[in-house]
This record gives structure tokens, C-alpha cells and sequence, in this order.
């Protein structure tokens, strides 16, 4: 691990793996210690990876002022961090909640932003969310799996608004392409990862501009890949399609058989694609 200071003098950290050029990695959650990432099936095989912890995830310090866990506020920390590598532009890659400081990085600094990969991307950064329609479409052809039965319950219940405190954990199966050891392993790591006052405080009021966004992505040139999981309910395919009409030249991919963690669904699949796009 490697730290350097914030703007407002929080100490960050970050580690890296692989080799060749750098590609910055944001971590989802909202607000998780990045260690959920592991090693990107392998993708430090073919770039550096330089992989964050946000304020007060994993190894990097709480700030003083937890008003810096909004969503917006973080773009400052990806500037340091480009400044501390020393670097004039930075390839992106952002996951999950990730994607919205990716695409608000690009807003603020659009010339400092070369290719820009987003993985099951979070799309509250443009204002859009999925439907009901949307998550149906990738979780009625879960029907045969064993837990099905389960989960879909307590999907029910949570659109409803009778979610219990076991919801969560009873859907954790749509979040991944198959609902094995390893998934149920990186499942269970998640509420010990996951810092929740900063959670909440990521999306509050003001932590997004979706129509400054939208506008910066539509003049945006530079490569842009969206990978989308097929069976992924945080987001589905068919919103993420949405995300790529937003920007001129994105290249939409949807991974077959895979959820919101596509690495660990078929780690050679996800890699071939990320090293295509990131030449």
C-alpha cells in the first residue's frame, strides 16, 4: 500500500499489482474497501492497476469532515491521486457506485481522462434508474435456480416496502452469475467492507448533476466501454444500454452469464474484453 494527501489533507490509500501503463480503478459499494476488487480476474497482466481505497474505506483514513464522502467531493481525490502518479491523463476504470466519481472525473476533468471503462456501471451520476421491467427481464430466467424461490421473495417484499434486515442477504444470489462458494465467500466479506455512515452520505442532496453530466458525456470523444453483466440485477443490461446512448461512440458489451462482479463469473472472458478496449 502507498498513501498521499488529500486536498484537505485526509491520507489516502492505495495499492498496486501488474505491470504496463497505470489504469485506475474506483471501487463500488457505495464507499467499500477495494479489496472486494481482488485482482480484477487478472487483469494486471496487462496494465498496472491503481486501486484506491475512498476516505474511510480500507486502509485510508476517516476524514474530518464526513461531508466529503458525497459522491461529488470525491472527484477531488482522484485528481490528487493523478497528480501524485504524475501523470497528465488517467485511464479509468470505475464499478458499480465507482462509475458515478468516474463520470463526474470526467465532467470536472475532461481533458485529463484518456479511456474510460465502466463495469456494471451505477448510472445515478446521469439520472437514470432501472425499471421494474428492466430487472425482471434478468431475474425471471434465474426461475430454475435453487434459491430462486427465496430471493424472489424478498425482492417482493423490498419493492413492496417490507423489507426486513435479512432482505439484503436473501437477494445476494441476482448478484451474481452463479451462486457458488466463491460468490457466497465475497458475499459474506461485504458488511465488514463497507463503511455505511459514508454510504449514506454518498448520494445526498447535491451529489449529483445529471444534466451537467449528460452534457459533458455527449461532447465527450475519447474511448468508452461499458461492460454489462447479463444477468446482473444492480444493472441490467437494458439500463446500461441507456448509459451508452448517452455518449457518442461507447462501446457496449454484455458479458453472457454473468452478474454485478463479472471477473469472478468468467475471469478470462472479462479480461479478454477489458484488454481490447484498453489496447
Amino acid at each position: 500500500m502507498t498513501t498521499f494527501a488529500a486536498p484537505d489533507g485526509t491520507t489516502l490509500a492505495y495499492r498496486t499489482l501488474g505491470g504496463g501503463a497505470p489504469l485506475v480503478c474506483l471501487p463500488g459499494g457505495p464507499m467499500r474497501d477495494s479489496a472486494y476488487l481482488g485482482d480484477l480476474g487478472g487483469l494486471g497482466a496487462y496494465r498496472t492497476l491503481v486501486v484506491p481505497d475512498q476516505r474511510g474505506t480500507g486502509r485510508s483514513a476517516v476524514p474530518a469532515d464526513v461531508s466529503t464522502y458525497r459522491c461529488d467531493r470525491l472527484v477531488a481525490d482522484v485528481e490528487a491521486l493523478r497528480r501524485h502518479l504524475g501523470l497528465d491523463r488517467l485511464d479509468l476504470l470505475g464499478h458499480s457506485a465507482g462509475t458515478n466519481v468516474a463520470l463526474q472525473y470526467a465532467t470536472r476533468h475532461p481533458e485529463r481522462v484518456g479511456r474510460l471503462a465502466l463495469v456494471t456501471p451505477s448510472t445515478r451520476a446521469v439520472g437514470l434508474a432501472a425499471t421494474a421491467t428492466l430487472r425482471q427481464e434478468v431475474t425471471r430466467v434465474r426461475a430454475g435456480e435453487p434459491w430462486f424461490p427465496a430471493a424472489a421473495a424478498a425482492l417482493d417484499s423490498m419493492v413492496s416496502g417490507r423489507a426486513s434486515q435479512d432482505t439484503w442477504q436473501e437477494i445476494a444470489p441476482f448478484f451474481y452469475g452463479r451462486w457458488d462458494e466463491v460468490a457466497r465467500a465475497h458475499q459474506a466479506a461485504e458488511s465488514h467492507q463497507r463503511n455505511q455512515e459514508a454510504a449514506r452520505v454518498f448520494g445526498a442532496d447535491g451529489a449529483f448533476d445529471p444534466p451537467a453530466t449528460r452534457a459533458a458525456l455527449a461532447a465527450h470523444r475519447n474511448p468508452v466501454l461499458l461492460l454489462a453483466g447479463e444477468l446482473d440485477l444492480g444493472a441490467p443490461p437494458g439500463l446500461v444500454a441507456q448509459l451508452a446512448e448517452l455518449i457518442p461512440g461507447a462501446e457496449l458489451v454484455v458479458q453472457p452469464g454473468a452478474g454485478h462482479y463479472p471477473w469472478l463469473d468468467d475471469a478470462d472472458r472479462f479480461t479478454a474484453t477489458l484488454a481490447a478496449f484498453l489496447g
